[in-house]
């Protein structure tokens, strides 16, 4: 009868095998900052080191210079790591996760409702939030589902099938709920770094701290969606909706009712407070536990080191 012989340490896969989390994270930065380097490096930026401009679509370059980086990092690597390190029985997890939509309703509700009111909440601890805050025009009302409805199938599809689904459970299996959720919003944080030299994040018009600023929110963000991931059983689609639903909010809800205040800087600030409180509030009432991952403790062997 054949016998499966496993690769040497030193051969590719036999690395991938034994440092899966580190092989993940370097490739999903190698695939999506290699497909983001035309739209950094083109006519479209102040670098304009490239002869090349990338074409407008629906009314911005994204779509063809930002999506194709963001389709091929995270949920590549994961899907290529994954493939290698536990073959068949480890894509039906991943997909499993994948496909977790049957939770409780009220999950549903916190994921979709909890985002606008957080989020408007905390803008008026902006002292211009309170100078003639609006309510959202009825067609801004009409194209929230829709739009919301493309942002789970873009940002939240290309994004957490890699970051939650992938990484999630192994980093809080190494490190702990809370640890290993601070590593991984660090590193979901540092992935968007290329992008701070595009219109995505305002270039040229963007200072210093913009780039700590914005991983430091992703790090306390993180940490809500640990804690849905969690209390979900492991349900990857109420993280991309809730990932959806935040960036729904503050790319149409948001600005139609503060138009006095700057739709990205000021954005920045309210993003970052409001993570902050419910941050604050979840570690407090869950002790740090963050929904207490036990079901994901016989799910990984000691050997499956992380970076």
């Amino acid at each position: 009868m054949p016998t499966t012989v496993d690769p040497p340490s030193d051969h590719p896969v036999g690395i991938v095998r034994r440092y899966p989390l580190t092989c993940f994270f370097a490739l999903a930065y190698g695939l999506s900052w290699l497909a983001w380097s035309p739209l950094v490096l083109s006519a479209n930026t102040e670098l304009g080191v490239l002869p090349l401009e990338i074409p407008t679509v629906l009314g911005s370059t994204q779509v063809l210079g930002l999506m194709p980086g963001a389709y091929l990092g995270p949920i590549t690597a994961a899907l290529i790591i994954t493939a290698t390190v536990e073959g068949r029985s480890g894509l039906r997890r991943w997909a499993r996760r994948l496909s977790r939509w049957r939770v409780g309703w009220r999950w549903y509700g916190v994921v979709l409702l909890g985002p606008p009111a957080v989020v408007i909440a905390s803008t008026f601890v902006l002292p211009g939030a309170w100078h003639h805050p609006r309510l959202p025009a009825l067609g801004t009302l009409l194209g929230y589902v829709p739009l919301l409805l493309m942002q789970l199938l873009t940002t939240g599809l290309a994004e957490e099938p890699g970051w939650r689904d992938f990484a999630l459970p192994r980093l809080q299996h190494r490190f702990g709920p809370l640890f290993g959720t601070v590593v991984l919003g660090v590193l979901w944080g540092g992935w968007h770094l290329p992008l701070f030299l595009t219109t995505w994040a305002g270039w040229p018009d963007v200072r210093w701290y913009d780039p700590v600023q914005f991983i430091a929110t992703c790090v306390v963000l993180s940490i809500t969606m640990t804690w849905i991931f969690n209390r979900t059983g492991e349900s990857v689609p109420m993280v991309m909706l809730l990932h959806a639903s935040i960036n729904n909010v503050f790319s149409e809800l948001w600005p139609a009712m503060f138009p006095e205040l700057d739709p990205y800087r000021d954005s920045l600030y309210v993003f970052l407070i409001a993570s902050v409180l419910t941050t604050a509030v979840l570690v407090g009432a869950t002790r740090g536990r963050l929904g207490n991952p036990a079901a994901a403790d016989d799910r990984f062997s000691p050997d499956h080191h992380a970076p």
